[in-house]
C-alpha cells in the first residue's frame, strides 16, 4: 500500500534572498545557504580584506557557477559587494579560480580541489571545473563556520565517485515515501518552464559535493522512456549541468512491451537488447552527459528479466551493452526478495546476488541497501558488503524518514550512516569497514557509489520538518568523506543554518546526537524490526494479514508466548553464516550480542537476563518509557535555545516536537500493551501502565488509517 503524506504546499516564490542582517520568520527555504551579515566585526573586516575580488581564469559554465556563488556567498556575509574580475595578474587581497590538470598533485583526484594562499591570493584550484566549483562551496563554508581563513591549506577529494540522490518522484507530482509535499518536478511545464527552484536544488546539492540525481520512482513509469519524457529530463538537466550535477533515470523493465510494442522483454531477445540499444542513443541525443539508468526489476511485483528465466546479470549487462559507446553506468539494484512463508527476507540479497559475483558487465554497479531488511531505525550492516569482490557495490540508504517518524520526528541520521559505514566487514581482515569497501579500498572497485533516496519536496523548507535538511546535509558530506564524524557534520550544519551562538549551537547538536537513539527506544529496541504495514509509520505489531507473510509485522518479531525476536544463528534461519567469522562471534551468542541486535539474531526469553542486568521484559519497557520521556528532554533542550533561533524555525520545530511527544507515547503503549499479552507480565516499576487498553490503541491505529 503507498500512501502520500502532504505537509506543505508550495508558497510564495522560489527565489533565494538574501538579507544583510539575520532575518525574522525564515521560512527555512535557503537551506544551509544562509549567506546573512557577519555580526562579528572583527572577523568580517578579515573575511573582507582577504576577499575583495574573485578572479575566474576560464569561463565554463561550472566555474561562472563558482564565481557566482562566491559573489552572492561574499555579498551576503560582508555587506558588500565583491566584484568578479577576469584577471588577479598584479592583485592581491583576492580569490582566485583556476582549473589546472596538475593542481594538488596526486593526492587530489579529477573532483578534488586545493585551497592555499598563493601571491597574496586565495587560490582555489582543481584539475576540472567542477572540484573548483566544490572548493569555493567549502570556502564559504570556511566563513559560514566562523573559522579562519589567512592561512588556507586544505586539499580535499572526494572518496566516492558517483554520489547521487535518488528521487522516487512519479509522473502524477506525488512522490512515493516522501513527506514534503509533491514532487520538485514540474513536469507539466516542461520543457518550456524551467522552474527557478531547479537552480537552487542544484546549488545545494553542489555545495554538498552531490553529482548526480535520479529523476524519478525506482518503481517507474515506462513514460520517462517516452521522446516526450526524455525531453523533459533534458530540460531538467540543463538546469543542473552548470553545477557539475548528471541526470539518471529509473527504468521499467517491461518498457520494450508497454511502450515499444514488442511481444517480450526478454533480455536475450535481440529485438528488445535492439529497442534498449536505440532508446540509449535516443537519451544520449538530448542529454550528452546523461548519466545512466538505475533499475529495480524482480522486486516487490516489479517486472524483470527473472520473468523470462534469466539472472539479474543478463539484465543488467543487456543495458550495459547498449550503454557501451557512452560513459554512463547501469545501477541494478539488491532489494529483491520473494515471499517464502518458511524463509527469511534477510538472507534473500545475498542468496540473489553472491552468485553472480564476477558475472557483471563492468559498466553495472550493484546498489545495495545499508541493511539487509529494509531502511529500518537500526539494522546490521547488509551481507553483501564484503562478499562481492569482482563486483562494484555501491550502497544506498534513506534520506528520507520512512520508518523514522514522516516530517513530524526529528531524527539525525548520520549516527545510522555512520554506524553501517563503520562497521568491519572482515572481507580482507580487520579494518574492512563497509566505507572502505565501497569507496574501493577493499576490493579495488574501478567504479564507487552512495545514493541516498532524497527527502526533498515543493515544501516551502524543502523537507518537512526543519530538522530534515540536516539529514540531506550529512548524506553529501559523508558521501565526500566518510570519515566526517556524525558530531563535526552536525556542528556544520547547525551553525550554517540555525546559530552562531555558541552555547545554543552545541545544545542543538547534542540534541540531533541523541535524536536517534531515543527514537529506536520507543520505537524498536534492542532489534526490533518491522512493526508496521503500507504505511509504514502506524503503530501495529499485531498485523498479521497481507497477501505476503514478509508484509507483516508478526513475521519480524516472532513475539509468542517463550519470548521475542527472530533466530537467525544456525538453530534457526542461519542468516548468520551470510557473514564472515569475526562478524558472527559478535552476534551470534545471545549472552554477549550487543542490545542493539540481540533481537535480530535471537528468539529470548522474557525472563531472561540481559547485558543490561534487566530481564528481557524490563528491558523493552524501560527503553520504551525512558525513549518516549526522552521527547520531553528534547523539548526542553530545544525551549533553551528560543533567544538564539530564528522565531519562525523555532516556532515549526517546537509544534513538531509536540507531535512527536503524543507519537511516541502512542508508539510505546502499542507496544507495551501488545507484548504483555505474551509476557503475561507487569510493567516495572517506577514505570506505570498504560492508562488505555489495547483495544483503544487498536482502534486508534484504524482511525489514523482512515485519513
Amino acid at each position: 500500500m503507498k500512501r502520500y503524506h502532504w505537509l506543505f504546499t508550495l508558497l510564495l516564490t522560489t527565489t533565494f534572498s538574501y538579507a544583510q542582517t539575520p532575518p525574522t520568520g525564515d521560512d527555512g527555504y535557503r537551506l544551509w545557504l544562509k549567506y546573512d551579515l557577519i555580526t562579528n566585526v572583527p572577523k568580517r573586516q578579515a573575511y573582507a580584506q582577504a576577499a575583495q575580488f574573485i578572479a575566474m581564469t576560464g569561463n565554463s559554465p561550472i566555474l561562472k557557477s563558482a564565481a557566482d556563488e562566491l559573489q552572492l556567498g561574499l555579498t551576503g556575509l560582508l555587506g558588500k559587494t565583491v566584484p568578479v574580475v577576469t584577471s588577479a595578474a598584479g592583485r592581491k587581497g583576492g580569490i582566485v579560480l583556476a582549473v589546472s590538470a596538475g593542481a594538488g598533485g596526486s593526492a587530489m583526484n579529477n573532483e578534488g580541489y586545493q585551497i592555499a594562499i598563493n601571491a597574496g591570493n586565495i587560490m582555489i584550484s582543481g584539475k576540472t571545473d567542477a572540484g573548483v566549483l566544490y572548493g569555493a562551496f567549502a570556502l564559504l563554508r570556511q566563513m559560514q563556520t566562523g573559522q579562519p581563513i589567512d592561512r588556507l591549506s586544505v586539499t580535499s577529494s572526494p572518496r566516492v565517485q558517483y554520489r547521487m540522490l535518488n528521487h522516487w518522484d512519479n509522473v502524477d507530482g506525488t512522490v512515493e515515501r516522501g513527506y514534503a509535499g509533491q514532487s520538485l518536478w514540474k513536469w507539466y511545464e516542461l520543457p518550456e518552464r524551467i522552474d527557478p527552484r531547479y537552480r537552487d536544488y542544484a546549488r545545494a546539492n553542489a555545495s554538498i559535493g552531490i553529482n548526480g540525481m535520479t529523476v524519478n520512482n525506482v518503481n517507474a513509469s515506462a513514460r520517462f522512456m517516452s521522446a516526450e519524457y526524455i525531453q523533459k529530463v533534458a530540460a531538467v538537466a540543463s538546469a543542473l549541468r552548470p553545477y557539475g550535477i548528471r541526470v539518471y533515470v529509473s527504468v521499467y523493465w517491461a518498457a520494450p512491451k508497454t511502450l515499444g510494442g514488442l511481444k517480450t522483454s526478454d533480455p536475450l531477445d535481440p529485438q528488445v537488447r535492439a529497442w534498449w540499444t536505440a532508446k540509449v542513443k535516443e537519451l544520449y541525443q538530448a542529454i550528452p552527459d546523461f548519466g545512466g539508468l538505475l533499475v529495480k526489476a524482480n522486486s516487490e511485483g516489479e517486472p524483470g528479466p527473472q520473468d523470462y528465466g534469466r539472472t539479474h546479470a543478463d539484465g543488467a549487462n543487456m543495458l550495459a551493452e547498449a550503454m557501451k559507446p557512452y560513459d554512463g553506468v547501469v545501477i541494478w539494484r539488491a532489494f529483491v526478495y520473494k515471499a517464502d512463508p518458511n524463509g527469511d527476507r534477510f538472507k534473500a540479497a545475498y542468496d540473489e546476488f553472491t552468485p553472480l559475483d564476477g558475472t557483471f558487465d563492468k559498466k553495472v554497479i550493484v546498489q545495495v541497501k545499508n541493511g539487509p531488511i529494509d531502511f529500518q531505525p537500526r539494522e546490521p550492516f547488509s551481507p553483501l558488503f564484503g562478499n562481492m569482490p569482482k563486483t562494484p557495490l555501491g550502497m544506498e540508504f534513506q534520506i528520507t524518514q520512512e520508518y523514522l517518524g514522516f516530517a513530524t520526528h526529528m531524527v539525525y541520521e548520520a549516527p545510522l550512516f555512520k554506524e553501517c559505514l563503520d562497521a568491519d566487514t572482515y572481507a580482507n581482515g580487520k579494518g574492512s569497514t563497509v566505507a572502505k569497501v565501497i569507496d574501493g579500498s577493499v576490493h579495488g572497485y574501478a567504479r564507487t557509489l552512495m545514493a541516498g533516496v532524497a527527502n526533498a519536496g515543493s515544501a516551502r523548507n524543502w523537507t518537512g520538518h526543519p530538522m530534515a535538511q540536516a539529514n540531506w546535509y550529512a548524506f553529501g558530506r559523508l558521501a565526500w568523506d566518510h570519515t566526517l564524524s556524525s558530531e563535526t557534520i552536525a556542528n556544520e550544519w547547525v551553525n550554517m543554518t540555525l546559530t552562531h551562538e555558541p552555547q545554543a549551537a552545541k545544545r542543538i547538536t547534542n540534541l540531533m546526537l541523541k535524536s536517534r537513539d531515543i527514537y529506536v527506544d520507543y520505537n524498536t529496541p534492542i532489534g526490533l524490526s518491522r512493526p508496521w504495514t503500507g504505511v509504514h509509520f502506524a503503530p501495529e505489531p499485531w498485523q498479521n494479514r497481507s497477501p505476503r507473510p514478509d508484509w507483516t509485522a508478526v513475521y519480524y518479531h516472532k513475539a509468542d508466548s517463550l519470548g521475542l525476536g527472530f533466530n537467525r544463528t544456525e538453530t534457526g534461519s542461519n542468516a548468520l553464516a551470510q557473514y564472515r567469522p569475526e562478524v558472527r562471534a559478535q552476534w551470534e551468542n545471545p549472552e554477549t550480542c550487543p542490545l542493539p541486535y540481540l533481537l535480530w539474531f535471537h528468539h529470548v526469553a522474557w525472563n531472561k537476563k540481559l547485558t543490561s542486568g534487566r530481564t528481557l521484559w524490563a528491558e523493552l519497557c524501560t527503553r520504551f518509557y525512558t525513549g518516549a520521556d526522552s521527547v520531553r528532554w528534547m523539548q526542553n533542550e530545544w525551549g533553551a535555545v528560543k533567544s538564539a533561533v530564528d522565531p519562525g524555525i523555532y516556532a515549526d520545530v517546537s509544534a513538531r516536537l509536540a507531535t512527536q511527544q503524543r507519537e511516541a507515547i502512542w508508539w510505546r503503549d502499542a507496544w507495551v500493551l501488545y507484548l504483555q499479552s505474551f509476557a503475561k507480565q507487569p510493567v516495572p516499576a517506577p514505570f506505570k501502565q498504560p492508562e488505555r487498553t489495547l483495544d483503544d490503541v487498536k482502534q486508534s491505529v484504524n482511525l489514523y488509517l482512515l485519513r
